[in-house]
């Protein structure tokens, strides 16, 4: 294992060969379809808020979709609420930024808050997510990163999550110092994976949520 300091974070970098993953608890499916049943309501009570407030604050679809990598790398399609800008085409690399000008206002509130992942529920239904797990990347991205970073892959040793380690110590990444931070946190989760591990970063995105801090 490698040590690698950043910013106020150390995180422990573990290279496939080099450690072993760690054992996910069995009941873990289980919770995830428990905890999205029970998200429904909240769910189905945000979207009808949406179809009413979209045509005034964020005009167009209210949900976005995106082709992800998931499981063993695997492409589906993950939902979310949207908070851009329609347009026909994005060409949007790996590295380039966030395209802040086509963040709506309502979009905005949305992306601080986190709500505008709440629909993967449906995705956690599917089968296709967890709970909590590595964020799954846009499919061609993570084609991208792949070729840069050899450990890359190891992230999708396990279903990707709606929040994750990476998401709440990380946060938003940008460029290949930041991509590396993320996978070196997401392999720490992989050798870490526990029900406690789990609770504490539900804990933590609920201080993201509830302190605004989404991106």
């Amino acid at each position: 294992m490698m040590s690698e300091t950043t910013g106020d974070e150390t995180f422990v970098s573990v290279r496939r060969g080099t450690a072993r993953l760690g054992h996910p608890y069995r009941v873990k499916p289980v919770l995830d379809y428990i905890l999205a049943v029970l998200l429904l309501p909240v769910f189905a009570a945000v979207s009808l808020a949406l179809f009413v407030l979209n045509p005034v604050f964020n005009r167009g679809p209210v949900f976005f979709r995106q082709v992800r990598m998931g499981y063993r790398g695997a492409p589906f399609v993950a939902l979310k609420f949207r908070s851009m800008t329609v347009v026909t085409q994005t060409s949007r690399g790996a590295f380039d930024a966030l395209e802040e000008d086509r963040i709506t206002t309502l979009g905005r509130i949305l992306r601080a808050s986190r709500i505008d992942e709440l629909p993967q529920i449906i995705n956690v239904l599917r089968g296709e997510m967890s709970m909590i797990g590595p964020r799954p990347d846009a499919y061609d991205h993570a084609c991208d990163y792949e070729k840069m970073f050899p450990d890359y892959l190891c992230r999708y040793d396990v279903k990707p999550g709606i929040s994750g380690y990476a998401q709440t110590e990380v946060g938003y990444v940008d460029t290949m110092a930041d991509v590396r931070r993320k996978i070196d946190a997401d392999l720490v989760y992989l050798s870490k994976a526990s029900f406690r591990f789990d609770l504490w970063i539900v804990w933590r995105t609920l201080a993201v949520v509830f302190g605004r801090q989404g991106r």
